[in-house]
């Protein structure tokens, strides 16, 4: 894994899980109602599950068998719960997400003071994005569509924002770079995980080489020709993304 050690933040849980817009759907997480809005006293027995217990259960399978295993119905049976008694806590899959996507945020480091030299904080920043999405390989997918940043990714942003302080860009600027560097580690893993999953023995990897040296020597691919004789580099997943983040980082810096 590539980041660095660290011990996993303490996580900052939200206090409410309501429905954006009305009880139709597909109107979206109203992301004020689901972060802000305080619990409000229930009647009667005190549930015997919390949000944070949902929550919880619906990463583990998330992890466990991916997001198409996470159902209302099957997070209801993780918790002992009835189905219609998660619908106050997480209407839809939609909040459920929203909800999951800030909970393993909650596993990054966010009291680490920036040290100046930015290109070294945002690398170590992108490294520990890689391995909590290497934990959680659902992640990537969900950021996707993920629009409204709960408590913990909110802290993990503000690193990020006082780490990108001595570049002098922009707030803009700052919100974008962060972005593009969340984007590119959520390809790479997407990409890496695909990979790692999908069986490819090195009698084809060779059979791919020797493909490419047979197209490179007909004469019609000069550039690729080139680029084939020139020395080969590391192709371990590690390696790469090191050397594909250092050219996003040094290209940030010309903005």
């Amino acid at each position: 894994m590539a980041s660095a050690r660290h011990t996993p933040a303490r996580r900052r849980e939200p206090t409410t899980v309501t429905r954006g817009g009305d009880s139709g759907g597909g109107t979206g997480v109203d992301p004020q109602q689901l972060w802000l809005t305080p619990d409000r006293p229930r009647k009667g027995r005190r549930p015997a599950f919390t949000r944070e217990a949902i929550t919880a259960a619906a990463v583990a399978l998330a992890d466990a068998e991916g997001l198409d295993a996470v159902t209302m119905r099957r997070v209801a049976a993780e918790v002992g719960a009835g189905v219609m008694s998660l619908y106050s806590y997480a209407p839809d899959k939609e909040t459920l997400l929203e909800l999951m996507a800030d909970h393993v945020s909650g596993e990054l480091p966010t009291d680490t003071a920036p040290t100046g030299d930015w290109r070294a904080d945002l690398k170590a920043i992108a490294h520990e994005q890689r391995a909590l999405m290497l934990r959680h390989p659902w992640l990537p997918v969900t950021l996707a569509t993920h629009r409204t940043p709960g408590p913990n990714t909110l802290a993990f942003l503000e690193r990020a924002l006082a780490a990108l302080r001595p570049t002098g860009l922009d707030g803009a600027a700052k919100l974008e770079a962060f972005a593009q560097l969340t984007a590119f580690v959520a390809g790479y893993v997407s990409h890496e995980v695909t990979r790692a999953g999908s069986a490819h023995p090195p009698q084809r990897a060779a059979a791919e080489a020797r493909y490419l040296q047979a197209v490179a020597a007909d004469g019609r691919h000069p550039e690729l020709a080139e680029v084939l004789a020139a020395p080969g580099r590391p192709l371990e997943p590690e390696a790469m993304f090191t050397r594909f983040l250092n050219r996003l980082i040094d290209g940030l810096a010309t903005d």
